[in-house]
């Protein structure tokens, strides 16, 4: 789905002005960015939750040259889908 169908989709079903539940989305957005940068989690109950994990140093290679290089450490965001979301898809 792309952005405009599910505003489309929840400004439907909400019955709420779909530019009140865009202006809810991009808040939503900005809180998940802000609570993942400073306590590390943000959770999605239902889906799941997005994390910060800090990944370590280690040994890749080059595919170009097949050159062995040192990766850098590095912290990423990583999602982790619910044990419910899980079961509803599958």
């Amino acid at each position: 789905m792309t952005k405009s169908a599910v505003l489309n989709a929840l400004a439907e079903k909400t019955l709420l002005k779909r530019k009140e539940v865009a202006g809810f989305m991009d808040a939503l957005v900005e809180l998940a960015y802000k609570q993942v940068k400073t306590n590390g989690v943000f959770p999605i109950h239902g889906i799941g939750k997005l994390v910060k994990v800090n990944r370590k140093a280690r040994m890749g290679r080059n595919p170009a040259t097949g050159e062995t290089i040192k990766i850098p450490a590095k912290t990423v965001v990583k999602f982790r889908v619910a044990k419910a979301a899980k079961e509803a898809v599958l």
